[in-house]
């Protein structure tokens, strides 16, 4: 059977060429590098004769557990057209091909990382200060000397069985729900327990971002804005479900509330407005703001008004103390900001902007695109429940729990996927009532990457890549580092992992392992990241 060539990956070839041309330099130094390293291992092995690439020559044994720059020798340069059609359709990709959330927001690579809801360090998630620098994307790629080989048919069934099934019956993983799926062709090659439906832990997120990329489109962006009333003298600060807002006087890229402070004075001095009464509006969300885990240093009180995640340890991701009233702390540093532009303003309440409002200011975050990259690098549980909210206000759904649930699973069933045993009861997958199966993970990947839907490529290029960046920055490290970009997922008896490998043949792959029940984390997050490095060791036919 021939297989299907993967023509969405052509539209990449310009992105891929200019990547090519920033990164050359360096590639010709790690080439350097590793060329000792391959020389004696090629001494080793012995004459040219006796080599396994030359026909009818001996077989090679093969070792049980390559190492890092073996991986990078083999399935890396073998996968990288395919792996960088992947990457690059959607970018955003800086000047020296460094994907702009990777750049941003890259995790250090020397603390462990993937506990993403049971970590007890305040600044687990947040990237290094000052002179260790992020490794760049050419390092995930270290070791490319030569071209990549051609890619070959999908791995058979029966082999990636006898890989995996030793690796998956590991006791300690509980009860299991596996599968890998050819990205090519949708196929699925393997599958155990594959349709049983599991808590995911934050695997969720991955359904949030497909979900709201679909019902907002990857360009949308979230408006705070900052309004007048005629009749009261009243500045309402309208929050717009936006997380990332910042106070911080270097805004990076995000929505400032310095700069709508600075604009909103500047617009109540034209109007001769030097006191005004301050208030805000939290309207747009509805139900509870406490997630239904209670009071937690994983997420904030969920509502559409606060500055920086509500985090007081000036922390960028990972478990932090927050504020009791994201809103109301947001309001209060609003109005000591107004009155550093020569406004003052009265202690803040709340209040609901009227339809008389004329708006004074505003500022947007990134694009959707961008915003959900953050999320899934970072794992980012405040960013997730407001995407969710945002997905249930886009499809006419109330913007509260079980809304963003129900929008979810709609957008998911728009998509054509099949909802079987799905129950979404969040966005970030921190309620441990949340159900999902492997088939839909899977399934949510290889839309990500249909050509029909561009619009949904961020679900791939924000998973966060093995020993480099967010949640798997200090994970494989002595494995398929650079191979494996993949979504973790961790609670209390709670294992998951579901992403995308490059196969040792150049071959992409969704693949989704979830377990539950299991009794030892440490040991369940090493079976699952053994069963990833094995299939990205695999050609399996």
């Amino acid at each position: 059977m021939v297989v299907p060539e993967l023509r969405p990956w052509r539209a990449a070839g310009p992105h891929v060429a200019r990547i090519a041309d920033a990164v050359r330099p360096r590639l010709a130094r790690a080439a350097e590098t590793v060329r000792p390293r391959l020389a004696r291992v090629a001494a080793a092995v012995g004459p040219r004769s006796a080599r396994p690439d030359r026909p009818g020559s001996p077989r090679v044994p093969r070792v049980a557990r390559p190492k890092t720059w073996q991986f990078t020798a083999t399935a890396a340069t073998a996968g990288l057209a395919l792996s960088a059609g992947v990457v690059t359709a959607a970018g955003p990709w800086d000047s020296s091909g460094q994907r702009t959330a990777e750049r941003d927001r890259a995790v250090a690579m020397e603390a462990a990382r993937g506990a993403d809801h049971g970590g007890t360090r305040a600044h687990a998630g947040t990237p290094p200060r000052g002179s260790q620098a992020v490794p760049p994307a050419v390092s995930v790629l270290t070791g490319l000397g030569g071209t990549a080989t051609t890619v070959k048919s999908a791995p058979g069934g029966e082999a990636l069985g006898a890989v995996l099934d030793p690796l998956l019956r590991d006791p300690a993983l509980g009860s299991r729900s596996v599968a890998v799926v050819d990205v090519a062709t949708g196929e699925r090659l393997y599958g155990t327990g594959s349709g049983k439906a599991l808590t995911p832990a934050s695997t969720t997120k991955i359904a949030t971002a497909v979900a709201a990329l679909s019902a907002m489109g990857a360009d949308h962006r979230l408006t705070t804005r900052a309004v007048y009333e005629p009749d009261t003298e009243e500045v309402v600060l309208v929050g717009g479900g936006d997380p990332t807002l910042t106070a911080r006087k270097d805004a990076g890229g995000l929505a400032s509330l310095r700069d709508l402070a600075e604009r909103t004075a500047a617009a109540l001095a034209k109007r001769g407005v030097r006191e005004v009464t301050l208030s805000y509006d939290t309207t747009l969300y509805k139900g509870t703001t406490i997630h239904p885990i209670g009071v937690n240093p994983n997420i904030a009180a969920v509502t559409p008004l606060m500055v920086d995640e509500a985090r007081t340890d000036n922390s960028t991701s990972g478990p932090a103390p927050r504020v009791a009233d994201p809103a109301a702390d947001a309001a209060r540093t609003f109005g000591d900001l107004l009155k550093e532009h020569g406004v003052r303003a009265t202690p803040p309440g709340p209040s609901k902007a009227t339809t008389r409002a004329s708006t004074l200011a505003t500022v947007s975050s990134p694009p959707l695109a961008v915003l959900v990259e953050r999320m899934l690098t970072n794992s980012d549980n405040d960013l997730a429940e407001a995407l969710a909210r945002h997905t249930a206000l886009a499809t006419g759904e109330s913007a509260d729990f079980a809304g963003a649930g129900a929008a979810i699973t709609a957008r998911l069933k728009q998509l054509g996927l099949s909802p079987k045993g799905v129950d979404v009861k969040d966005g970030s997958g921190l309620d441990r009532r949340d159900k999902l199966t492997a088939d839909l993970l899977t399934a949510l990947l290889v839309k990500a990457g249909d050509p029909a839907h561009p619009e949904l490529r961020p679900a791939l290029t924000g998973l966060p890549v093995a020993g480099f960046t967010g949640t798997l920055a200090g994970r494989y490290t002595d494995g398929a580092a650079g191979v494996v970009r993949a979504k973790t997922g961790t609670l209390t008896g709670v294992n998951t992992l579901a992403g995308t490998v490059v196969d040792k043949d150049g071959r992409l792959l969704a693949f989704a392992f979830l377990a539950n029940g299991t009794t030892a984390p440490t040991a369940a997050q090493s079976a699952l990241d053994k069963a990833a490095t094995a299939l990205a060791a695999c050609g399996c036919r």
